[in-house]
């Protein structure tokens, strides 16, 4: 009797919520709806009685950035300050001091200045830390320090900052700044042309053509597109790019969401520059999304021969969206896939391990270039021809990544002086100095077998196998951490090739690196080699 009863009560209940939903979304409006009442009572109720003072916009800022981080890094929420930031690296264009600089909690840190721009022109250099600004101390900032480097033009800052021990001081006098796309490009030899394309910025379309147009009226048949390093940018300049190679009407990219206007198609709408000239592009593990949409799609397409270390594996779109007092959220809006239907996105940030970082994946799914051949997605771009000197491994990105590479270099360049690129090589003895360096550096780099060797040992089990097995396990990581300074000889190569860009460009910034590489870098003369050989690059190809 009550299982009837309960029966024609659930009856109608459901459908009043079928009636009143409708739908999935108008359920996940209700959700969401529930949720931010939720959200909004208990953030009233924790600023107006708990025990201390409390800041809303920080804790509301708080609960922001931890409620994103367990989605993907790329969405972000935007200040103003963010935003304004963001229409900055757009457009390629902004009013400051034409530098990169480093934010830490004490100092900022000067990582390159730009040639004849303002800091330059104050004669700041690379490792330079500035820890004053005006009358405000970096350590006594809560903010990020490097927004008080911008201001409008020709208004005039004074900076602290320590170099080599001392401290000295000097006037910057900030100016417009532009931010070119192709900060490069020259002829190679009498019949190859070489493009250096370093962001997907508003400019990078129309500054690639240009180049591109300039070089062939110099002679250019064949090219070489430089796409490494290049973090990416704008979806749209990643196809006019393409386009300046291939077709009008050429399917470039797909994007596909859960949300319909999102999932589009993506076709060159302008007639090329040249859709047969020789074409190889060069990639390596810095070199993401729009660099991979090109990359991968001239791949695809068999119009270029890609070069280098398989790419970063960003296969991620996002779109700004515009929140409430000049705010946004930057949101992961959908994914996108090559011309042959690949999605070549690295790291599956809703599946994480044990540490909550996200997995990589490991299973790949073949797909086929128009002419046949075999590409696989869920990893960046797999160059056709690979250069080891390129390659990326867990030791070298620790080492860039706690600026051993970077403060070696700026003690070399105190120590040692050049008169041009030419003049430059890293010798043995340059080397060995290196693994000094690292030795006597705080560096530290936890592998897997160690991390795991460590949480092999509890209390519990030390207990039962005694003091033997204990010590023998110290024994075991020692090793392991010795064994460490032989992995620096293993990948020589690879730390060679960033201690050398480093280097030089304290000496002859950029463009000096630039000519640096037209003679001695493994990847443009690998492809110099290859546009050289007519039947091998057609044969890659096919």
């Amino acid at each position: 009797m009550k299982s009837s009863i309960k029966k024609k009560v659930l009856i109608p209940i459901i459908a009043l919520v079928f009636l009143v939903v409708g739908s999935s979304f108008k359920s996940d409006f209700f959700e969401i709806a529930k949720q931010i009442e939720i959200f909004t009572t208990l953030f009233k109720e924790l600023n107006m009685n708990y025990v201390d003072e409390t800041n809303p916009a920080e804790l509301m800022d708080n609960a922001i950035k931890n409620m994103l981080e367990g989605l993907d890094p790329y969405t972000k929420f935007l200040n103003e300050q963010d935003v304004e930031a963001y229409k900055i690296n757009n457009a390629g264009e902004y009013s400051g001091i034409g530098a990169i600089v480093r934010s830490y909690k004490d100092k900022l840190v000067v990582i390159e200045p730009y040639k004849n721009y303002p800091a330059d022109k104050a004669g700041l250099k690379a490792g330079d830390e500035i820890i004053k600004i005006g009358d405000i101390g970096i350590s006594e900032f809560k903010d990020d320090g490097s927004e008080l480097l911008k201001g409008a033009n020709n208004t005039s800052i004074e900076v602290t900052y320590k170099r080599q021990g001392q401290t000295s001081t000097t006037t910057i006098v900030r100016e417009a700044i532009e931010v070119d796309a192709v900060p490069y490009y020259k002829m190679v030899d009498a019949k190859t042309g070489y493009i250096v394309l370093a962001k997907f910025n508003q400019k990078a379309s129309d500054q690639t053509k240009e180049a591109l147009i300039n070089l062939k009226n110099e002679g250019a048949e064949k090219i070489i597109l430089d796409l490494r390093g290049n973090p990416g940018g704008l979806l749209s300049e990643a196809i006019n790019v393409t386009n300046l190679f291939i077709p009008k009407g050429e399917l470039v990219v797909t994007t596909k969401s859960k949300v319909k206007k999102f999932n589009r198609e993506y076709h060159t709408k302008n007639q090329p520059v040249d859709e047969s000239i020789p074409l190889v592009v060069l990639v390596n593990g810095r070199s993401a999304s729009a660099s991979e949409i090109v990359s991968g799609s001239l791949q695809d397409l068999d119009r270029a021969v890609i070069m280098g270390a398989r790419s970063f594996g960003k296969g991620l779109v996002q779109r700004p969206l515009k929140l409430t007092y000049g705010t946004q959220l930057k949101v992961t809006i959908s994914r996108y896939y090559t011309s042959s239907g690949r999605c070549i996105q690295s790291l599956d940030y809703w599946n994480r391990d044990q540490d909550g970082r996200a997995v990589k994946n490991t299973k790949f799914t073949d797909f086929k270039t128009r002419n046949g051949r075999k590409v696989q997605d869920g990893g960046g771009v797999l160059p056709d021809i690979e250069i080891s000197a390129l390659r990326t491994n867990a030791l070298t990105e620790g080492l860039i990544n706690s600026n051993v590479i970077f403060d070696f270099a700026t003690q070399f360049y105190y120590q040692n002086k050049l008169n041009s690129p030419s003049d430059f090589s890293f010798s043995d003895t340059n080397f060995q100095a290196f693994k000094t360096f690292v030795n006597q550096s705080s560096f530290s780099f936890e592998t897997k077998t160690e991390k795991a060797l460590k949480e092999a040992m509890t209390p519990e089990e030390k207990a039962i196998y005694g003091t033997e097995v204990e010590d023998g396990l110290k024994n075991l990581l020692l090793q392991i951490n010795k064994s460490k300074l032989t992995a620096l000889d293993t990948y020589k190569n690879e730390l060679e090739k960033n201690l050398e860009d480093e280097i030089i460009k304290r000496y002859f910034y950029r463009e000096g690196l630039y000519d640096y590489y037209l003679g001695h870098d493994d990847a443009i003369l690998a492809a110099k080699a290859l546009l050289a050989d007519t039947s091998k690059y057609k044969d890659i190809l096919k």
